[in-house]
């Protein structure tokens, strides 16, 4: 597995990596043998999980930034490098929206989002295929998107805009950095239990919408660091401006009752196989 995936010996440097997806993700990549930077504005749980990463057998270091701040990236990368090697991957987790209809949406609230889901990641993402490019080496870039920018997101317009133009980035930086050999690729979770999300993703609308996923559950934040993992190997080595949806088929889904259209086709099924249908 090691030599399908060709991660082991490789440096990545993970945005958010102190909880939820990022510490997942910081833990996947360091058991699949990468030296992870674990970037983090909370300093306690970039240490906690660099530790983590390192009590399983892996490799990492705790980095204290905060991944906004466009000035703070130059040490990001220079402390990774001077303590672990050089660059080889990026994933960029932090993002973050406002809610509220178009019609109160304000322009500090609509900045707020493209700051936090397509700004910093211009700027991290063009500081590592610059350093990439600076070593003569290949290198992968990973953004989280999310399953919203396929497709529309009524009251929370400005995440799903800017999430859309995270898409659009990520393939038109591909395009540019395909003779560098560097590809740039995104995931688009869908809706996923993390530790922020316990008490609101209980309520009976959120138990509805689950009944809409057609693998029939949340995602965790272990099958979105799967595919953080599988577009950053050699796996994916012939992949680049892709958005690979993780949302148990979300995205593919139909807008109409997908369970108690479930329901009536397993009763015709029932009725065809002779079988008596369930109640």
């Amino acid at each position: 597995m090691d030599n399908l995936l060709g991660l082991r010996g490789k440096v990545a440097v993970v945005l958010g990596g102190g909880r939820g997806l990022g510490e997942a993700s910081s833990m996947l990549l360091g058991q699949a043998g990468v030296s992870v930077a674990v970037v983090d504005i909370d300093a306690e749980a970039a240490g906690r999980v660099s530790d983590a990463v390192a009590a399983a057998g892996g490799k990492a270091i705790a980095v204290v930034a905060d991944a906004l701040d466009p000035a703070q990236a130059p040490r990001v990368l220079q402390e990774t490098e001077d303590q672990l090697g050089d660059l080889d991957i990026l994933v960029t987790i932090i993002g973050g929206s406002k809610l509220g209809g178009v019609l109160e949406l304000t322009l500090e609230e609509w900045d707020h989002d493209f700051n936090r889901n397509v700004r910093y990641f211009f700027v991290y993402a063009q500081a590592a295929a610059r350093s990439f490019v600076r070593h003569d080496k290949p290198g992968s870039i990973v953004a989280i998107a999310t399953g919203g920018a396929l497709r529309s997101m009524p009251f929370r317009a400005s995440y799903g805009a800017s999430k859309a133009g995270l898409v659009h980035l990520v393939k038109s930086m591909a395009v540019e950095l395909g003779d560098y050999g560097i590809r740039v690729n995104a995931v688009a979770p869908g809706a996923t239990f993390t530790p922020n999300s316990v008490g609101y993703m209980d309520s009976p609308a959120w138990k509805a919408e689950t009944e809409k996923i057609p693998l029939g559950r949340l995602a965790k934040p272990d099958d979105i660091a799967r595919g953080v993992v599988f577009l950053a190997s050699d796996m994916a080595r012939h992949v680049t401006g892709s958005t690979l949806a993780v949302d148990g088929g979300s995205t593919a889904a139909p807008i109409y009752d997908l369970a108690s259209s479930k329901r009536k086709a397993r009763r015709n099924l029932m009725k065809s196989l002779g079988r008596e249908p369930e109640a």
